[in-house]
Order: C-alpha cells, then sequence, then structure tokens
C-alpha cells in the first residue's frame, strides 16, 4: 500500500515539475524588463522589412510582445504608417522616449535600461 502511495506522489510530483518548467520556458526572461519600457513610455519604430529592426526585436526574443512597437512599414506601399510620418521618424529602429528624446538604430538592453531605469534580470 505505501508502495502505491510512494509511486502516486512520484507520478503528481513529476507532472508538476513538467507543468512549472513549461510555464517558465512560456515567460521570457525579459518580460518585466519589456512591460517597464512600455510602463515608461519608451517606444520603438520599425518596419517589417529593416533587418536593424528585427536584430533589436532578437534581442527581446519572446518578450518582445510587451514593448511598445509602432510598425512603420506598410506592405505594398512605399510611404511609411502616417503615425511614423506624424511621429517625424527617418530611421529604423527609432526608440522614443517619455522626454522626447530618440535614437536610432540597434540599442543593447543596456543602454535602454540606463535611459529608462529599468533593470534587467
Amino acid at each position: 500500500m505505501q508502495r502505491k502511495i510512494l509511486i502516486g506522489l512520484v507520478i503528481v510530483a513529476a507532472f508538476g515539475l513538467a507543468y512549472f518548467l513549461g510555464f517558465r520556458k512560456r515567460t521570457g526572461r525579459l518580460d518585466a524588463f519589456a512591460q517597464c519600457l512600455s510602463g515608461k513610455q519608451a517606444k520603438m519604430y520599425g518596419a517589417f522589412w529593416c533587418p536593424h529592426c528585427a536584430d533589436q526585436k532578437e534581442l527581446f526574443g519572446s518578450s518582445f510582445q510587451y514593448v511598445s512597437y509602432i510598425e512603420c512599414g506598410v506592405k505594398g506601399q512605399k510611404e511609411p504608417a502616417q503615425a511614423c510620418v506624424d511621429a517625424g521618424i527617418k530611421h529604423f529602429p527609432t526608440w522614443q522616449f517619455s522626454d522626447g528624446a530618440r535614437v536610432e538604430g540597434t540599442q543593447p538592453l543596456t543602454s535602454l535600461s540606463d535611459r529608462t531605469g529599468c533593470s534587467l534580470p
């Protein structure tokens, strides 16, 4: 009887561990950092065809979903999206911060951290 209980506990523990590890894997390690950037009103303007934008997104991995991102590329058109024209965006990626300051090009995460006060894990 004790052996059956022990086997049952081991099975439950194994499923619990598998669930926990699966959940942690889906949660990006930079989620809190990306959410902090958005909370501090940092925005990234980019375009789907821009290789530097792809590089910037890759630095965030799955956590990029939490970054405030404005897509400037409009498929089938040469002109950028109106929101990007109105904002005066000329190069991609462009990061804009709450104080109105901008930086162009792929930014190291440490630089974004320094500018916003958001801490990296």
